[in-house]
Formats: structure tokens, sequence, C-alpha cells
């Protein structure tokens, strides 16, 4: 797949907004994963860069936040749902808000469920949104748990050694 032509929108539903990610760079592509290298949209004083990569298939995006100099700040997983339009060349990834943090440490803590009850309560998320993000949500968890993160951000850590 040439990812020259490939284009990446963030839609959020709690503020509800949807952004190109037009200076995200593709760094691969294929029927299942999506890896990129980015900068912050917006500055802020400990999140400088980073790395992402969409698991297309499992609803999920792991992500390497990183500071200026280049350590781990820590890895931010979202729960994501995905559209691909073939006219347009483009993915639409749907944020579903409950996120993962896992801190260098190895401490875990999830957060923004309550956003998830919020978006229930308003119907900013439909029922299969919310199934999806729990079932995902759910294997996320259970991986971290089972020791077997270090799968996922191996995939990252590839592209780590080329960054900045």
């Amino acid at each position: 797949m040439d990812n020259k032509n490939i284009k990446l929108f963030r839609k959020r539903i709690i503020p509800p907004e949807c952004i190109p990610l037009k200076d995200d760079e593709i760094l691969f592509i294929d029927d299942k994963i999506i890896v990129t290298r980015w900068n912050t949209l917006k500055p802020k004083t400990d999140l400088h860069h980073g790395l992402s990569c969409y698991f297309l298939n499992e609803g999920y995006k792991v992500s390497k936040f990183m500071k200026k100099d280049g350590s781990l700040l820590y890895w931010y997983c979202d729960i994501v749902e995905h559209v691909f339009d073939p006219e347009d060349d483009s993915y639409l990834f749907t944020d579903l808000l409950a996120d993962v943090v896992i801190y260098p440490d190895n401490s875990v803590r999830v957060i923004d469920v309550d956003e998830v009850a919020d978006a229930i309560s308003v119907g900013s998320i439909t029922k299969e949104q919310c199934i999806r993000l729990l079932r995902s949500l759910d294997s996320l968890l259970n991986i971290i748990y089972n020791g077997h993160f270090k799968d996922l951000t191996g995939i990252i850590e590839k592209y780590s050694s080329n960054d900045q």
C-alpha cells in the first residue's frame, strides 16, 4: 500500500471534533497496523513527540509519548474504531474515550471511563460502539496484565531508533 497518499483523521466524541493528522508521518502500513511518527498538536510541558501503532483489527492505538530529549514519558493506549475510505485513501479513527496509561515503572491506569458514561447518557456513543470499546479494552488489559505488552510496544520500538 502506498502510504504517500494516505490521509489520517482523528475524531473525538468528547469534545466533538474531527481533525486531519496532516503532519503525522506514516512509517509503515499494511492491512493490520499503521505506524506513525508525530509531534504534539498543542505544545505541552512534558510531551514533545511520539510514535503510534494503530492495531486495526483489535480496536486500539498504542502510543509512545516522549519528552523532548527522546526519553519515555509513558505509553498511552486509546480505544479506537476506524473506517477506511478507499475513494479518498483516508482512515478516520474515532476515539472511543476509554484509555490506558502505562508508566515507566509499569504501573497501569485506566482513565476516562467517566466520559464513556457521559457519552452514553447523552447519546453521543452507540450501544455497538460501547460494546466494541469494552471488548477492545478488555483485550488490551489482558495483554498488559498477562505480561505481553512488549509484543505491542516492540513494533513501535523498531521505529524509535530513527526517532526525532
